[in-house]
């Protein structure tokens, strides 16, 4: 033979001399086989180079394993992580997690989801960034198990997980007050997905509730290069803010350096800063970013979990909360709150 991937069951049956069965029992977890059998078939196929085909064996079940991760904005700092953490967790369930990257708003993304279905994907996970609404509705037309992460597909079957953002606005909104702050901003990206708009949303009823007036600016891709630009126009209103609320840490690291850089503004002395994910970058000295960590474990972990549970099994939305890491870019409270 002169190519190892050729090796067959039956050929390493031969060459231990044992049945072309025992083989499969012994790769086979759980399988009733001897231990004397297990260690013939065991030096026979590490002689030979064989390796169960677990596609071809799943195929004949209907499983193939394989897990679509459907992902926008792959080289963020928050997406890396989030991929890592939920590609570990599949790799330990036994899966096999296939990429898809839909940064591109052309037909390159029904494409290559196409292709991960004629491969038999059995679930595909969504996070969220540009993926259409549409997107959802054909993998559940092929018979898919879904989970859709920050998103608001609101349709039966999918297992949602998303983020108490209402309440994280909560939260800095009443941080910013309490440091005595008056002129608030929110700085977001021209993204517009579904957590970013939730983020933008929350603070503002929070601020309204307060009968706190707002100002909100948006530009371009959720970035670094962003944060400088919008730092650029807010801290040139007439009426600058002394506290800001940016929709990601990129965002707010763009903005820090550029208030600092430009405006020879001290953080949080003149002006206060909020983020979101806690990236590492945010835990920098020269950052120290007050920001809200996504719980990216409990994230993966119960995504997976549906996944390896009955396809029976109704989905249940799960909401969590992202913990406040408090840090130096928000004064500390005053001893009373402004009116």
């Amino acid at each position: 033979m002169t190519r190892k991937e050729f090796v067959s069951a039956l050929d390493v049956a031969k060459k231990a001399g044992v049945s072309r069965s025992a083989v499969s029992r012994t790769f086979t977890p759980g399988a009733s086989v001897s231990d004397d059998t297990r260690r013939k078939v065991l030096a026979a196929a590490d002689a030979l180079g064989y390796h169960v085909n677990q596609l071809a064996r799943g195929l004949m079940r209907n499983e193939s394993g394989i897990v679509c991760l459907i992902v926008s904005e792959i080289a963020t700092p928050y997406r890396s992580a989030l991929i890592s953490s939920l590609t570990q967790r599949l790799q330990d369930a036994g899966k096999v997690a296939m990429l898809i990257n839909t940064d591109r708003s052309d037909g390159s993304v029904d494409l290559a989801l196409r292709q991960a279905i004629r491969y038999r994907a059995d679930a595909s996970i969504i996070l969220s960034g540009m993926p259409d609404k549409s997107i959802t509705q054909l993998c559940l037309r092929s018979g898919q198990r879904l989970v859709l992460i920050n998103r608001d597909d609101d349709q039966p079957g999918p297992l949602r997980i998303n983020l108490d953002d209402a309440e994280a606005a909560q939260r800095i909104l009443t941080a910013f007050l309490r440091a005595g702050c008056k002129r608030l901003a929110f700085a977001n990206s021209e993204a517009g997905t579904p957590s970013l708009m939730a983020r933008e949303n929350g603070f503002l009823a929070a601020a309204q509730r307060a009968g706190v007036e707002v100002s909100v600016m948006r530009h371009g891709p959720t970035s670094y290069e962003s944060g400088r630009v919008l730092a650029q126009r807010l801290m040139t209103l007439d009426a600058p803010p002394d506290a800001v609320f940016c929709v990601t840490d990129l965002v707010a690291c763009g903005f820090m350096d550029a208030a600092r850089q430009q405006f020879s503004l001290s953080v949080p002395q003149d002006l206060c800063i909020a983020g979101f994910d806690n990236i590492e970058q945010a835990g920098w000295g020269s950052y120290s970013l007050t920001t809200f960590e996504q719980p990216i474990a409990r994230i993966a972990d119960a995504a997976v979990e549906w996944l390896e549970g009955s396809p029976n099994e109704p989905s249940k939305p799960l909401r969590l909360n992202a913990e406040l890491i408090w840090r130096g870019s928000i004064r500390a409270p005053q001893t009373q709150t402004p009116k």
